[in-house]
């Protein structure tokens, strides 16, 4: 009998790691499924992106994944790439507060300190700040909050505003009095539970993962390598992966799925959605409308990243130190952060000793003002904050701007319950899964977990 067709609608991390998993079989054997990928652009990888700036492999989108969480990593080996996965060169990095740059405190966990000594010594917090982190207070919790308002109440606005706004800036581009504690870090909220201390507690958990080695990987010539290597490795397995073919309708059928792609049709007995919600809400629209109001009720945030490559003989006057540093918001600076890359990743920095290349990113949520910069304006501003923060005066010799519009998927509270409604609606329907940013975590480890999960949905007992 002809196997089961599934098709990936998505060629990003989240499609093609569906696909590579809906295509293994036991080991020397096939696998149980037909797949077949449809990405809508000229291109596989979605927020992976790699390009060259002033003749350099860089990353223009995500370019570092969590290496204590293992689906990333192990990805990243199925592929072919074990032997390039690099942790940063160093982990050294600053907040720029109003004075300033001042380091980062060691023993925290999203900006939560643990290490009180670390985190005085630091100067980040003003003393007032400093004594009503060490004055905790109890805080009402219940199933979920916003982890801002939470740790407000806990620990004051100053350690919130200085610290937990700029590192969750980083990774969701959000807003902390926003961002849900059970969603974004869990570890967080099962530590905020326990009775006592909760910068003991976090002292503790720093102490034994001190030993479990790099906390972040990334790869020899850059993250956005990964996604073409996953392609050919899901090739390899037998799938049929096609890019330019943009999903134009989707519906149900008594025997399956009825696709039109690129002004055709195709028939699948399965279907993986592995597009940001919006356009999963789109194509579900007909047959599945409470999930597809759920979907886009999921809010997304912009942001653009601006790579800066100079010239290390200009850079005498202002050597850059450590791997960039983070910015308050509450500072109101144009830039949110800046990573010094050539610093970070030892395999850009050896293969290109000459050059030293930065970027810096801007946008969150709700405020889309830097969007609307062109690039010159981008770059610009950018600079100007680099002159303030770390005395750069050098003029770059090459620059590339990235936009991410609606690239990062927020989660509020309620987030995890209205993933849970999405998925039981879309059970009720039968054969369909989605999977991807939208749901269970922004980072690769989690996409890729999603995407293990939306298989095996669809293939029990694999």
């Amino acid at each position: 009998m002809a196997k089961p067709h599934v098709v990936v609608i998505g060629g990003g991390v989240a499609g093609l790691a569906a696909a590579a998993f809906l295509s293994a079989g036991s080991a020397g054997s096939a696998g149980p499924v037909r797949v077949t990928v449809l990405e809508g652009s000229g291109r596989f990888g979605g927020k992976l992106l790699g390009g060259e700036v002033g003749g350099v492999r860089v990353d223009l989108g995500a370019e570092s994944m969590l290496a204590r969480r293992p689906e990333g990593v192990e990805l990243a080996r199925a592929a072919g790439l074990g032997e390039r996965l690099e942790p940063p060169s160093t982990a050294k990095a600053a907040i720029w507060t109003a004075d300033g740059l001042r380091p980062l405190p060691g023993g925290q966990l999203m900006g939560v300190p643990g290490d009180l000594a670390a985190l005085e010594a630091s100067g980040v917090l003003t003393p007032e700040g400093l004594r009503r982190v060490r004055d905790e207070r109890p805080a009402e919790l219940g199933e979920d909050a916003p982890i801002g308002r939470y740790l407000t109440e806990r620990l004051g606005r100053e350690v919130v505003d200085r610290l937990v706004e700029p590192l969750l800036g980083g990774v969701y581009a959000g807003h902390a009095d926003e961002i849900s504690i059970r969603a974004a870090v869990p570890q967080l909220l099962e530590l905020a539970r326990r009775p006592g201390s909760l910068t003991a507690a976090i002292a503790e958990l720093g102490s034994r993962a001190t030993a479990a080695g790099p906390v972040f990987n990334g790869l020899r010539g850059g993250l956005g390598t990964l996604p073409d290597a996953v392609a050919a490795h899901a090739r390899a397995l037998g799938a049929d992966l096609r890019t330019g073919h943009p999903v134009e309708a989707l519906r149900r059928t008594p025997d399956g799925w009825r696709i039109t792609a690129a002004g055709r049709e195709l028939t699948a007995d399965a279907v993986v959605l592995a597009v940001p919600a919006p356009q999963a809400a789109a194509l579900l629209e007909a047959d599945a409308s409470a999930a597809a109001a759920e979907l886009r009720r999921i809010e997304y945030a912009s942001m653009a990243l601006v790579t800066l490559a100079f010239r290390r003989a200009d850079l005498a006057d202002a050597p850059l130190t450590g791997s960039g540093f983070l910015v308050p918001p509450v500072d109101r600076r144009h830039i949110k952060a800046s990573t010094f890359s050539s610093n970070k990743w030892g395999w850009l920095e050896r293969s290109a000793p000459d050059a030293f290349l930065l970027r810096t990113s801007l946008g969150r949520h709700h405020e889309d003002a830097a969007l609307q910069w062109d690039d010159d304006e981008l770059v610009a501003r950018s600079l100007a904050d680099l002159r303030t923060a770390v005395g750069l005066r050098a003029t770059p010799y090459d620059r590339a701007v990235t936009r991410w519009t609606d690239g990062l998927p927020q989660y509020p509270v309620g987030h995890l319950d209205r993933v849970a409604r999405i998925r039981t609606r879309l059970d009720a329907l039968g054969a369909v899964a989605v999977c991807g940013a939208a749901y269970d975590g922004v980072g690769i480890p989690a996409v890729v977990a999603s995407a293990r999960r939306a298989a095996a949905l669809l293939t029990p007992g694999t």
